[in-house]
């Protein structure tokens, strides 16, 4: 579901999980279900996601994703 933040993820070789990590997730799983849109990004989350790839939000994700 997530597919730009997905690309962004990989072209800058980090691993999901790092983004555990750096989201403050116990499980690479965990991040992994949020970015196949299984569970849903909080704002929150997406706020540090931008914030680590120095990127806006809307960069990140694309319109047609959705935030909690």
């Amino acid at each position: 579901m997530y597919a730009k933040l997905r690309d962004i993820r990989r072209r800058s070789g980090v691993t999901c999980e790092m983004m555990a990590k750096i989201l403050g997730l116990k499980t690479r799983s965990g991040y992994s279900k949020k970015e196949t849109g299984a569970i849903p990004f909080t704002l929150e989350e997406a706020q540090v996601i931008s914030k680590y790839f120095s990127m806006p939000i809307e960069s990140v994700f694309s319109d047609e994703d959705t935030l909690r």
